[in-house]
């Protein structure tokens, strides 16, 4: 199947959220893929001409990976679904962010206008790529701007052609737009915008050559018989990617809510401090219960940091555990998509008569970088998961299988784990004393004031260690804390 043959699809489906980049700059990560149409009146060809119609301001593109079905499917399962796939090529999903609030959800008019869909230039086999390592990037003006790789897919895409083809029958040379990782923002006329999809660790590194659409002004208003083109400054700060892209002044945070970074200078600051300084400073804040109770380590020492990522169980139903309990469940989402530095925090219901992972999927954990576990319930093969790099922890070891007490609901949700309440993005910092949960608005100021108090507990204890009582001491009285801050000064 060339090029040539899929210029008019039957049908494009285009996946909302795909990519956790993507996902976490939209502030949502979802449990289940979501879809739209594209007209196939909206697929253009590498080279096109598109024109930002007269009126609008927000053109954004959005590099991706198209597939091209190969085979008629209906009702294939998700380890049969990339079988369905002929190829691979770039698109660019194009959409005006002007048109959005009349489209109320269906991205009919913002992402269905002629020239919206380009594909190509190059079919790459799928025959010939690992569907987890391909490739896919963004070029402005010959600028990088998206860059990232399939296997950070939250939904594979095994996964969307079984999911789609439980409706409807996936044709030969249907299309699947499968989602843009973060990076996405607007094109001004006179850009031109190139993607290019490739498989860099197959054999002679096959790609899709790059696909390119150069923009102009379009000299044709909307007429007056329906909605015209309207922005505001949350629409402005989304099509951008931030409002400081977008050139807005701060008070569009509140539209726009600027993410928390983790890095790793704060990461190592946290890691100077102990659970117990962390728990008193946001005590003194009024999170008094942040603490995840009745959990313990796997390994004595041992320190995590990292942002959450949720997994809820639900109490065991038979029902219930049919259609959810099987093939690629909410469980095994969480452990095939964790990320670097991340630790996947468990909603077990407190419930320790039952396992809630093993060995394999801490396994997984581990290989993907993440920085650790905790659950509020048990853990099979306790032995060998203790005896893994990952920190995990849990109220200890049970031989049981997850169904007999749980069913894996989903994941990326607000949860409850040892009496605390934990979304995804929450800061969780765990030692011997414990784990607590810090949200990402204090982290900065909760650690600077607990690097503050170990150092004054520090001065206190070496007093105590000269023979001072700790009447007045312990904690420090005005005459005592004068007596500190003269120290701390000549220090």
């Amino acid at each position: 199947m060339s090029i040539e043959a899929i210029r008019q699809p039957g049908k494009i489906i285009a996946v909302h959220l795909n990519y956790r980049s993507r996902a976490e700059q939209r502030g949502r990560i979802p449990t289940q893929p979501s879809y739209f149409f594209k007209p196939s009146s909206s697929v253009a060809t590498s080279g096109d001409i598109l024109e930002r119609p007269a009126g609008s301001e927000l053109l954004a593109y959005e590099g991706e990976i198209a597939l091209v079905i190969g085979e008629r499917s209906r009702r294939v399962s998700p380890e049969q679904g990339w079988a369905a796939v002929y190829g691979v090529t770039a698109s660019n999903d194009f959409g005006i962010y002007d048109l959005r609030a009349a489209d109320k959800g269906s991205n009919v008019r913002s992402k269905g206008g002629d020239g919206f869909t380009p594909i190509g230039p190059a079919v790459i086999p799928a025959a010939d790529i690992d569907p987890k390592a391909l490739r896919v990037r963004t070029w402005v003006n010959g600028e990088l701007v998206q860059s990232d790789t399939s296997d950070t897919l939250l939904f594979p895409f095994g996964q969307l052609i079984a999911d789609l083809s439980q409706l409807m029958t996936l044709e030969p040379g249907d299309v699947i737009l499968t989602g843009t990782p973060a990076g996405s923002s607007v094109a001004r006329p006179g850009d031109v915008v190139e993607v290019e999809v490739d498989a860099p660790s197959a054999p002679g590194a096959p790609t899709t050559g790059r696909l390119i659409t150069r923009i102009v002004e379009g000299t044709v208003p909307f007429g007056d018989f329906g909605t015209a083109p309207s922005v505001d400054d949350r629409q402005r700060a989304e099509a951008w990617g931030s409002p400081q892209a977008a050139g807005l002044g701060v008070g569009v945070e509140q539209a726009f809510e600027r993410a928390f970074e983790l890095t790793d200078e704060l990461r190592e600051k946290i890691l100077g401090v102990g659970v117990a300084t962390l728990s008193v400073q946001l005590r003194k804040r009024g999170y008094n219960d942040v603490s995840i109770d009745g959990v313990h380590s796997n390994t004595p020492g041992a320190k995590i940091v990292g942002r959450a990522r949720t997994l809820r169980f639900v109490p065991f139903r038979p029902d219930l555990f049919a259609s959810h309990g099987g093939g690629f469940n909410a469980q095994k989402r969480a452990f095939d998509t964790v990320g670097p530095g991340e630790i996947i925090v468990i909603e077990a219901r407190g419930e320790r008569g039952t396992g809630t992972v093993g060995d394999v999927l801490a396994l997984r954990a581990q290989v993907r970088g993440a920085a650790g576990i905790v659950t509020d319930g048990g853990i099979r093969d306790y032995d060998v998961v203790a005896g893994l790099d990952i920190v995990s922890y849990s109220q200890g070891a049970h031989p049981s299988v997850l169904g007999r007490r749980h069913v894996p609901w989903e994941t990326d949700v607000t949860i409850a784990c040892g009496g605390a309440a934990v979304q995804p993005g929450d800061v969780i910092v765990g030692d011997g004393d414990g784990v607590v949960v810090i949200p990402p608005a204090l982290v900065e100021e909760v650690v600077d004031a607990a690097v503050e108090q170990e150092a004054e507990e520090v001065w206190v204890a070496e007093q105590v260690a000269s023979g001072e009582a700790v009447d007045g001491l312990f904690p420090m009285n005005a005459a005592w804390r004068a007596r500190y801050r003269e120290w701390a000064e000549g220090r």
